[in-house]
């Protein structure tokens, strides 16, 4: 499932075993813009998890409860599954 509110938006909110993930999927057509994992600069990062911090608290979930932020980057037809990231900034 997906997650907005005013503060932005995670594309895909999911569990992998004790782990909640966070999704941040990019697509580019082609390299002409730059590649998709290059759009996660630390700008979106920060907004990334300022939204994961607000969906924890609204849905009541632990302070120790261990969190990784993903990245989906696609181009064209390729996908690339880059599992934790980057780190909770």
């Amino acid at each position: 499932m997906n997650f907005r509110c005013k503060i932005g938006e995670i594309d895909i909110i999911g569990n992998d075993k004790d782990t909640l993930v966070f999704y941040e999927v990019k697509y580019r057509s082609s390299d002409y813009m730059g590649s998709p994992k290059e759009a996660v600069n630390i700008h979106k990062i920060r907004k990334i998890c300022r939204v994961s911090d607000f969906y924890r608290l609204i849905n009541k979930i632990e302070d120790n409860k261990s969190i990784r932020f993903d990245v989906i980057s696609i181009k064209g037809e390729e996908i690339e599954w880059i599992k934790n990231a980057f780190e909770y900034v």
